[in-house]
């Protein structure tokens, strides 16, 4: 078997071949300067032993994944795309180039990449605990490891991580597709958020949101499952329902107890009742009553129907991290699309507006309160 390092092992800027020169003619005229990571087919072929089955660790709607090792030793994670992905040589690694240079605790990091002949193919670093899917929502899951004191960190390191793309990048990045699938934990449970940035490697005409919208039932916010308006705030419910699944250890895809209460659905109902408690995991055995509490509101806001009216990463971010009292009369009802053509708004509640949602709010809404002294 070809060891790793063998074949090509180039950055842009020291490319070289034991047998001969990098083609220069594949980099599509590339800057040599770039600061990225290139390998060969044949070395991803060999560190993931040719792609072989067992080493499978995922698969989505840019490709499959599969566990490698490096000839350093290192293990990392290589992401085969999608045929539907091919694009120039240049504009792949023109985007490559900005999600190498996207760093954050938080955030997946980029190793390098293929771009031999069609092959269109990323090396990210391995993480050891798999995602959050695999590790709290599987069937093989044991939800009993991740107690609140994880959990919640999980929650908060992810605000941390989308809040950045949102906030301190220019142009900022919108996600499109945060679910538990996509936050990957290491050994320590810190997570990371992956697949940031990889729809610019798709052509529009794949995955532009006025013919496809991208995204995961269960997940999608109203107005980008139904009208293709893509914004932050998309990214924002997303998360808001991420939240509902870390606490009560349950899938948002699917329908639970009764046909269409899906877990927003019971969320709300829950929240209505003064029963908000009851969605915890039973697992959980342990944990801070008034923190559960607040982070399942703080969903809930992330998951109102009208765009307008959640919060933003930074504000979110802020009150995961602190005990701040939340402002529950500017809390409104949630919504969601089941998957088919038609979006739902759960029944307005004790605390609901009785006006229309508004998307575009002229002022700002007051999420959180002042603690009395």
């Amino acid at each position: 078997m070809m060891q790793l390092g063998e074949s090509w092992c180039c950055c842009f800027g020291a490319f070289s071949k034991r047998n001969g020169p990098h083609p220069r003619e594949e980099l599509g005229g590339f800057s040599p300067e770039k600061n990225i990571k290139l390998f060969s087919y044949d070395e991803v072929k060999s560190a993931t032993d040719n792609f072989h089955p067992g080493n499978k660790i995922g698969q989505g709607g840019f490709g499959k994944v599969y566990k490698g090792t490096l000839r350093s030793g290192e293990e990392v994670a290589v992401k085969v795309l999608s045929a539907e992905s091919r694009q120039g040589v240049k504009e792949f690694l023109t985007e490559i180039d900005v999600i190498t240079n996207v760093r954050h605790p938080n955030l997946v990091e980029l190793v390098g990449c293929c771009v031999q002949a069609n092959s269109r193919i990323l090396v990210y670093e391995y993480l050891e605990n798999s995602s959050i899917n695999h590790a709290l929502l599987g069937h093989k899951s044991d939800p009993s490891k991740l107690n609140w004191s994880i959990r919640s960190a999980i929650c908060v390191g992810t605000a941390k991580g989308l809040a950045f793309l949102h906030e301190e990048l220019e142009p900022p990045i919108v996600h499109r597709d945060i679910k538990a699938s996509n936050i990957l934990i290491d050994r320590n449970y810190v997570p990371k958020i992956g697949d940031f940035g990889l729809a610019k490697l798709f052509p529009d005409n794949i995955t532009h949101i006025s013919t496809r919208v991208a995204g995961t039932t269960g997940y999608l916010a109203p107005e980008y499952a139904l009208h293709g308006q893509l914004t932050k705030k998309a990214d924002i419910y997303s998360f808001g329902v991420l939240v509902l699944e870390i606490i009560s250890g349950e899938s948002s895809s699917k329908a639970l107890y009764s046909e269409g209460n899906f877990l927003l659905d019971r969320a709300w109902q829950l929240y209505q009742e003064g029963r908000l408690q009851e969605l915890v995991d039973p697992v959980l055995k342990e944990y801070s009553e008034e923190q559960v509490l607040r982070y399942t509101k703080v969903a809930l806001f992330c998951t109102q129907a009208a765009a307008g009216r959640r919060p933003s990463m930074l504000q979110v971010v802020e009150m995961l991290s602190n005990p701040i009292r939340i402002n529950e009369n500017e809390l409104t009802p949630p919504g969601y699309t089941d998957g088919s053509s038609s979006t739902r708004r759960i029944p307005k509640g004790r605390n609901s507006s009785n006006s229309p949602p508004d998307t575009s709010l002229s002022n700002p809404i007051t999420i959180t309160e002042m603690i009395p002294r």
